[in-house]
């Protein structure tokens, strides 16, 4: 049965991270995949940066057309219907990070509800250390705006409560309260906990409701701008 993943969530939760991490993890167990940039929005950490890595790893990218070309309206290709008539085992979908970018993925509507029972997970990708995130009223306000411009009912969510670098255990507990209380409210689970291997162990050892953090997602790093080299470029 194909699988597919749609990633939705407030913009700089680190929507693409987890899509390149997905669907590497996919592609490793010998899984055809295809991963699509549908962020139509955020024009600085895309997807189509990472093409030759993906490609590495016989993934296929569908980016919006003109992506990192410097012109700032982009449009989606005709190939993102491949993600639905072609024969792939796992899709995933990056899509924009507030209500305006999850309408490019609502487009898309009557093809998702063809899918198999059980083939779809629409995840909300949450950091609650950026604004728009911050608190169980803000959460709850976009996760239904972006229910409501994509057309799809989130079926799960991520905690990915990150500050880059500077990331602590105390970014996981404070996304862990914001999203237990959402939870509750919504009725909508706590699909994954995600982060790096060290802090996310130092995490699920204190003793958390499980039922709160759902399954832990360990995750490697590959969009970490290098600064300087990156503002050498831009020299």
């Amino acid at each position: 049965m194909k699988k597919m993943k749609v990633l939705i969530g407030n913009y700089g939760s680190g929507k693409t991270e987890l899509a390149l991490n997905f669907a590497f993890r996919a592609a490793e167990a010998g899984e055809r995949t295809e991963l699509l940039d549908l962020d139509m929005v955020n024009t600085y950490f895309r997807l189509t940066e990472r093409g030759r890595m993906t490609r590495m790893k016989e993934i296929r990218l569908v980016s919006p057309n003109f992506a990192c070309s410097g012109i700032e309206t982009l449009s989606l290709p005709a190939e993102v219907a491949s993600a639905f008539a072609m024969d792939w085992d796992t899709v995933i979908f990056d899509v924009g990070g507030d209500a305006v970018g999850a309408t490019a993925v609502g487009r898309y509507h009557e093809d998702f509800m063809e899918l198999e029972p059980g083939a779809l997970e629409v995840l909300n990708v949450v950091n609650t250390r950026r604004p728009l995130a911050g608190t169980v009223e803000k959460v709850l306000h976009l996760q239904e705006e972006m229910q409501i411009h994509s057309r799809l009912k989130i079926t799960g969510m991520i905690n990915n409560t990150n500050l880059a670098t500077a990331t602590t255990t105390e970014e996981l507990r404070h996304g862990y309260e914001i999203l237990k209380e959402v939870s509750r409210l919504s009725g909508i689970p706590v699909a994954y906990t995600s982060g790096k291997k060290d802090m996310l162990d130092a995490f699920l050892a204190e003793g958390h409701d499980p039922q709160y953090i759902g399954q832990p997602l360990y995750i490697g790093t590959f969009m970490q701008r290098d600064w300087d080299s990156w503002i050498h470029g831009l020299k």
